[in-house]
């Protein structure tokens, strides 16, 4: 099974699935995501922030592809342009963070690792830019025979995130990213210890000099 991960553009914006496509759960405040379920067009109002975030931040999502067919897809925003973050009982996300928002894998393609090469590949976008650390608000309590916008707090448990605040439902996490030069001095350091404890000598040994019995 090959597999392709790509950023989120306007233009491959209708390889995500339906729900991901239409669910603006992170992207309106409650009360204007009510009035745009009822009354407007959720799927512009989703290609409306795609394209404001794409424009202010930058990359903001990424679909993974299996054997070219769309298996899966992620968000990730500053908290600045997620208006649901404020939401939470365990809100405001850290300054120096930003936010994984959904996280979806299709039924067919779960169990398969996707959703850890997505999370991996956000890891790896945000590291490049220089974020410190990425975060979420987990689901407790989720239900797996439907689709949600909050991610379930085990998985991201398993992935290596931390709780940072605990909540018996909506608890917030952290993953720490570690910055290109960082790991660059971490590995410098290592080649220098190695090096400390072993000592190769480039010069030809001197001959002790030969007595000879009187």
């Amino acid at each position: 099974m090959s597999r392709r991960v790509v950023g989120v553009t306007l233009d491959n914006l209708e390889n995500l699935s339906k729900h991901s496509r239409t669910c603006v759960f992170w992207e309106l405040a409650p009360h204007l995501k009510e009035q745009a379920e009822e009354f407007g067009d959720t799927e512009f109002e989703k290609e409306a922030w795609v394209s404001s975030v794409l424009l202010e931040w930058g990359s903001c999502g990424r679909i993974v592809y299996c054997d070219g067919i769309p298996a899966g897809s992620v968000f990730y925003a500053p908290p600045a342009a997620v208006p649901r973050s404020l939401a939470f009982p365990t809100s405001p996300v850290s300054a120096d963070a930003v936010l994984i928002t959904s996280l979806e894998v299709l039924p067919e393609f779960r169990g398969t690792g996707l959703a850890r090469v997505l999370v991996q590949a956000v890891a790896k976008d945000l590291t490049r830019r220089g974020v410190k650390a990425v975060e979420a608000f987990g689901d407790n309590q989720p239900d797996p025979d439907k689709p949600s916008c909050v991610i379930p707090a085990d998985f991201l448990l398993q992935v290596g995130f931390k709780t940072l605040r605990p909540h018996p439902r909506w608890p917030r996490l952290r993953l720490e990213l570690r910055s290109a030069s960082s790991w660059k001095e971490d590995v410098e350091a290592a080649l220098e210890r190695l090096l400390d404890s072993v000592t190769v000598s480039t010069a030809k040994p001197i001959a002790e000099p030969q007595f000879r019995p009187v």
